[in-house]
């Protein structure tokens, strides 16, 4: 298939199109549809935000918790629609940078990519660590500290190498791991509610007694982590934007395909687990903190469970790669408009490859470094230092969703193909009154009564935040980048006015508010 146009439309093509927003095509066209949304489903991983908060979820809010996933996952969905928008107008690797440079500006972009590369770097940790006890228990490795660092830079070392064979290569392995997903969490799922059943439907209404004298209110708000740490992944199909042909038309859907197979395949996995636990209410009282190995072998017996634990690990592995191609993306587009040290190394791409090695290498080496951190500071140290991450993303994310709704204020109707009309007012609201009311949650202090615990997630993103202000400003490595900003309305008009998309009948659709 062409760089410069897709078959499916006339008019300005996708080299064009990134032309006319101050870009050169550097990446391969290789990713299709179908591989981009394989990306960020195996990057947001059902399968992987399950298996980590189930117990968690059950104990704190009992059965009813699953109504979590149709919450966030509805009010990710209208973020997603956001997203969709602004792609369509600039499909530019990278993501939350060059869409919130382009909507507010270069020092407002720095911090919120420096914020989010930050939290997907610890992500890509912490995924490859919980991995790892998968990986060991299949190979009947003992859980030392210096196994779960072995096992965990294996999973980091070998995404690496899947990555930097180049855009085909990312595509199929995540494909593969898409296919992992859909029978490790749908599959499963439906042979556990068909076949495993041990508790009545009705048990999601049960609170089975987690609310205490508090009332249940306050139980379900404690158990709103279930969705929230699960729904975010969908972004990362953006961040590949220059490797997709017609992204903005197809990143879009892939974005919104991602969050709605992504929420019923946990919606099937999560109420599977539950019906199928053989007691459901040793999880809920918090006896039972890892109930899912038990219920796999009460329902499928050793050998099912350990073709589970490939499936697994196939899972961890492709969205540890999903996670690393992400990150490389914004560092490249962060570098690529001079915005980091190092810019002219970190923007260096492959030129057999079509891939941004350097940028590649600089996502799988903090990882591997933070790994050995955690190995000399013990599974607490984990906990700790991704305890703001998923904060950090909704705050990224939002910092696009705020960026977005302040061009409309100012007048801006999106440009691309893909385009909500005369809802995208209203969607937009909708979806940042959505991401306050999640960002409130996260941030919410524990009550533990140890300073440090109740506290880690606002003072690990104060670490992240500050850190960054005073480089912003100490250093200002902002000024010496030159790439346009905060210009979404004018290129809204140009690309309205291109002679090429005069041709064009899927440019937007006509609406009331044209």
């Amino acid at each position: 298939m062409s760089s410069n146009a897709s078959p499916h439309r006339k008019g300005l093509g996708d080299a064009e199109h990134l032309k006319a927003l101050g870009y050169e095509d550097s990446f391969h066209r290789s990713m299709s549809l179908w591989g981009n949304f394989a990306l960020g489903f195996t990057y947001l991983s059902p399968l992987v935000g399950v298996y980590s908060l189930f117990a968690l979820a059950l104990s704190t809010g009992g059965p009813p918790s699953i109504f979590w996933l149709v919450i966030v996952g509805t009010g990710q969905l209208l973020v997603a629609l956001v997203f969709g928008e602004v792609v369509s107008q600039y499909p530019i690797a990278g993501g939350i940078y060059p869409w919130t440079r382009r909507l507010w500006g270069k020092r407002y972009a720095w911090l919120a990519a420096w914020v989010y590369v930050w939290a997907m770097l610890v992500t890509i940790t912490a995924v490859a660590e919980f991995g790892s006890g998968f990986l060991g228990s299949l190979i009947n490795a003992p859980v030392t500290k210096e196994v779960t660092l072995g096992l965990s830079a294996l999973f980091l070392v070998v995404a690496f190498a899947f990555n930097f064979s180049g855009t085909k290569m990312l595509a199929r392995v995540a494909r593969i791991g898409l296919a992992a997903e859909l029978v490790g969490v749908i599959g499963l799922g439906l042979y556990l509610l068909v076949f495993q059943r041990k508790q009545e439907f009705g048990i999601f209404f049960d609170t089975m007694g987690v609310e205490g004298d508090a009332g249940y209110a306050t139980a379900f708000l404690g158990a709103a982590l279930a969705g929230l740490f699960l729904f975010y992944g969908f972004e990362a199909c953006g961040d590949v934007a220059e490797e997709v042909p017609n992204p903005a038309t197809g990143v879009p859907r892939a974005m919104i395909l991602t969050i709605l197979v992504g929420g019923v395949s946990a919606l099937f996995s999560f109420g599977g687990y539950v019906l199928a636990a053989p007691d459901l209410q040793a999880v809920v009282d918090g006896n039972d903190v890892d109930p899912i190995p038990a219920i796999l072998d009460a329902t499928l017996g050793t050998v099912g469970a350990n073709l589970f634990l490939v499936v697994a690990i196939t899972a961890f592995l492709s969205c540890v790669l999903s996670l690393q191609a992400a990150a490389s993306r914004l560092l490249f587009s962060f570098a690529r408009d001079g915005m980091i040290p190092g810019h002219a190394w970190l923007g260096r791409v492959s030129p057999r490859t079509a891939v941004p090695v350097n940028a590649l290498i600089v996502a799988s080496t903090i990882p591997l470094l933070l790994c050995l951190l955690i190995y000399g500071g013990g599974s607490t140290i984990l906990t700790q230092i991704t305890a703001f991450a998923v904060l950090g993303i909704y705050v990224a994310f939002q910092a696009v969703v705020l960026a977005a709704l302040r061009q409309r204020i100012k007048g801006w109707r999106p440009a691309g193909p893909f385009s909500l009309g005369a809802l995208g007012f209203v969607v937009n609201v909708i979806a940042l009154a959505y991401g306050i009311f999640a960002m409130v949650l996260l941030a919410r202090p524990g009550t533990t009564g140890v300073f440090l615990d109740d506290w880690i997630v606002l003072i690990g993103l104060g670490v992240v935040m500050g850190s960054g202000l005073l480089y912003l400003f100490i250093a200002q490595p902002h000024s010496a980048s030159h790439q346009p900003e905060g210009d979404a309305i004018a290129v809204a008009a140009m690309l309205r006015a291109h002679p090429h998309n005069a041709e064009r009948t899927d440019v937007r659709p006509t609406s009331a508010s044209d």
